[in-house]
């Protein structure tokens, strides 16, 4: 197996955001049919399954933006470096970070298991619903650790350039659990019937697969992984640097979670159809953005081993090719949900209340996708950049200054939709706001705000 390094700071920049983000593009719509997957079978035994891994999702989100935090930060560090340092320092730097990652999400774990009954019952679950939440979450919980390194490993490898076997990897975890889950959880064949424990272990056995291979690629093709992390000092400094973006990261992501858990027990209190219809919603959102994201995930390492040679006109060029596709995505997905928004929550539900609270979620929040993706691109952008903390304050901007407020004010007076549309609200205005100071935080790194503007 060779090493697939790609230099990003020569060449046609638009073929470079293009070829790298399609194979992101295959990986995320893989992680989002995982998520879609366990949302249509879980569906199909009722409203309460369906109801209680919508309460698990803030939670899940929460150790998965941990992963995904020291994830963008080594991404950020690698892509840096990968160009102007050597490869033996490069090794250490990604082997730390994964050991970095996996220390901090199993402090969390451990909390986790032991709080998960108080936890559930503040975010409002109950009766069967939290019989079920708690099932589900002790068999999740075991598989953080295959979550972690898969995680963190495939954003040292997109770092190199390549996006390709990230991208793959990510596609072949969603095809195994979208093969246990029917499985597991309806008991066909030799296999037990599991219920919505079923759908937690199908979780755990396709992570753990996606654990194997990346550290095959590490070890064997990249060369980017040994148990010899050297000197403590040096282990620290690497932390150090890691955490710098891994710190504001994680904690604009964790974020989502939080807000999401409050937007929940908003929900909960107009029933448990409510908090389904959210559910879906919210996943099916995933799938849209999925390409956004992708597309995010390269801005990310094009931008970072561009900073390392200060050549800031393919990174103008780039922001601009990002904005014109976020728009014009956003306005597409709009459209298709304006028109097929009740069969799609039809696919993961038959009960018509939940159907009817999904489509005007769709109808109301969707038309603001195109800025959402802004958003989303700025916040990646800024972590390449090596300014994580810009990327937190736009997080909490759009959530916790903006959707969270209005979602309660709006709950007040607007009942459900009230709630969709502060989603609409914060969507547009942080979207406008982040990707504005991006553009002129560019210009002043260059020096040349006044000719760029």
């Amino acid at each position: 197996m060779k090493q697939r390094n790609k230099d990003l700071t020569e060449g046609d920049i638009k073929k470079q955001l293009f070829s790298m983000a399609i194979p992101m593009i295959f990986g995320m719509m893989g992680m989002v049919i995982f998520n879609l997957a366990d949302t249509y079978f879980l569906g199909r035994l009722g409203v309460g399954e369906l109801a209680a891994i919508s309460f698990s999702f803030p939670v899940i989100m929460f150790i998965n933006s941990l992963s995904q935090g020291v994830g963008i930060g080594t991404s950020s560090l690698i892509s840096r470096n990968i160009m102007v340092t050597d490869r033996e320092s490069v090794k250490m730097m990604a082997s730390r970070a994964l050991f970095l990652g996996l220390l901090i999400v199993l402090i969390f774990v451990i909390i986790g298991q032991f709080t998960i009954r108080p936890l559930f019952t503040v975010l409002g679950a109950s009766g069967e619903t939290f019989d079920d939440v708690v099932s589900y979450m002790h068999i999740w919980y075991f598989g953080v650790p295959f979550v972690v390194f898969p995680m963190i490993g495939n954003n040292i490898v997109r770092a190199t350039g390549d996006t390709f076997m990230p991208g793959m990897l990510m596609l072949s975890s969603a095809v195994i659990n979208i093969i246990l889950d029917p499985l597991l959880i309806f008991g066909i064949g030799p296999f037990p019937h599991m219920g919505i424990r079923g759908a937690a272990l199908a979780t755990v056995l396709a992570r753990g697969v996606s654990f194997v291979f990346i550290m095959v690629i590490l070890i064997k093709r990249e060369k980017l992984f040994t148990l010899a992390l050297g000197k403590v000092r040096d282990v620290l400094k690497t932390w150090k640097q890691v955490l710098y973006v891994a710190g504001p990261a994680a904690l604009a992501m964790l974020i989502a979670p939080l807000s999401i858990g409050f937007i929940t027990r908003l929900l909960s209190t107009y029933g448990k159809e409510a908090v389904a219809a959210f559910g879906v919603a919210s996943r099916v959102e995933m799938f849209a953005l999925m390409v956004i994201g992708a597309l995010g995930s390269v801005l990310i390492i094009f931008i970072g081993q561009n900073v390392s040679k200060q050549k800031f006109g393919r990174i103008f060029t780039a922001l601009k090719y990002a904005r014109a596709f976020s728009l014009a995505w956003g306005a597409l997905v709009f459209v298709l949900l304006l028109i097929f928004r009740h069969s799609i929550a039809s696919i993961f539900t038959s009960d018509a209340k939940v159907i009817g609270i999904a489509a005007s979620y769709f109808l109301i929040v969707g038309s603001s996708y195109g800025f959402q993706g802004l958003g989303m691109l700025s916040m990646a952008s800024f972590n390449g950049l090596n300014k994580p903390f810009s990327s937190m304050v736009f997080s909490m901007i759009r959530l916790l200054v903006l959707y969270v407020p209005l979602a309660w004010i709006g709950s007040k007076f607007f009942a459900l939709n009230g709630i969709f549309w502060a989603g609409f609200i914060a969507n547009i205005v942080a979207g406008i706001l982040a990707f504005g100071f991006l553009y002129r935080s560019v210009c002043k790194m260059e020096g040349s705000c006044l000719k760029k503007q």
